[in-house]
């Protein structure tokens, strides 16, 4: 059932979970999220919030598989474009397809960076730096918390 008219956006139904999925946008009111996340998945998720430095689950992991968004299960990241950059955060050169995630301009704490987010639902990542290996030679810097990790069968 439509829930709005816009010529914008192609489709708009709410599913029997109460999820409202927008072409293939995700989008869940502040509680729902509150309700599925954790704490600290929900204060780094939908806060923009950062985990300590080395502290994260994935941060010094070398298993093979991918890393999906742990808000709505959309792979974000395989294991093998996963790098140790020194940073404390898992790293990557790149993301599974130049879709599964989306940019935006991050100008807080007096910094000037780009912000990386779920293209599904919105979740911030992490940020993207111009540092990275090569064939990129960019690094997207992620928070273990926004990450859920699918082993390689």
């Amino acid at each position: 059932m439509p829930l709005m008219t816009n010529p914008i956006v192609e489709r708009i139904v709410e599913t029997e979970s109460h999820e409202v999925t927008m072409g293939h946008k995700i989008e869940k009111t502040d509680l729902e999220w509150r309700e599925t996340l954790t704490p600290e998945q929900y204060r780094v998720c939908r806060e923009k919030g950062t985990e300590p430095a080395y502290t994260g689950q994935y941060h010094a992991s070398k298993d093979p598989g991918i890393y999906r968004c742990t808000c709505c299960g959309e792979p974000l990241f395989n294991a093998s474009e996963k790098f140790d950059s020194g940073s404390g955060w898992p790293s990557f050169w790149q993301p599974t397809s130049p879709d599964a995630v989306a940019t935006e301009d991050d100008v807080s704490y007096g910094m000037r960076r780009t912000e990386v987010i779920c293209n599904s639902c919105g979740a911030h990542l992490g940020h993207v730096f111009p540092d990275g290996p090569r064939p990129t030679g960019l690094r997207y810097c992620i928070n273990s918390v926004s990450l859920a990790f699918e082993p390689e069968a």
